[in-house]
């Protein structure tokens, strides 16, 4: 009997623990949000996405008010077509600017929101008229090294 009961509770321990690697493995996924179907579709154009990814969060203030749904590149005009689902209970104004942006040096990057003053507001299908694309680390280093560069070049006397 005591063993029986002993295998009990460690069984119930492991099952335990299995629960909660697969609660952090759907937190890790950003599958944890299963409100698929209730939100408005907004679309933004931007010259590039860096990192950005099918799920990322769409965030405004802080607070995550949507995903992004699908990332496309446009034939047309060259550049990435990003279509994110914020929740219906979040509105914003029609001159929202969209940016994507990266939490922390080096963290996961998101699409932040930042609204505007317009009184009429986005709905269904809309495109963000304001977008800012992700600053990519390497772009950054890349132009600070040739602007040193060509500040030493500048500064070297001629003879």
């Amino acid at each position: 009997m005591q063993r029986t009961m002993m295998d009990f509770w460690v069984g119930l321990f492991v099952m335990a623990g299995i629960g909660a690697l697969l609660v952090l493995g759907l937190k890790v996924g950003n599958l944890t949000d299963f409100q698929a179907d209730k939100g408005y579709v907004l679309i933004g154009n931007f010259e590039n996405v860096g990192g950005l990814k099918v799920r990322a969060p769409v965030k405004s203030a802080g607070v995550v008010v949507g995903r992004v749904v699908d990332i496309q590149f446009s034939v047309k005009t060259y550049d990435a077509v990003v279509t994110v689902k914020v929740d219906m209970q979040y509105q914003f104004p029609k001159d929202t600017f969209a940016s994507i942006l990266t939490s922390g040096l080096l963290g996961e990057q998101y699409i932040g929101l930042l609204p505007g003053g317009d009184e009429e507001m986005l709905t269904d299908g809309d495109k963000f008229i304001k977008t800012n694309s992700a600053i990519v680390l390497e772009e950054m280093i890349g132009r600070f090294l040739f602007d040193r560069a060509s500040e030493k070049k500048d500064s070297d006397p001629e003879i």
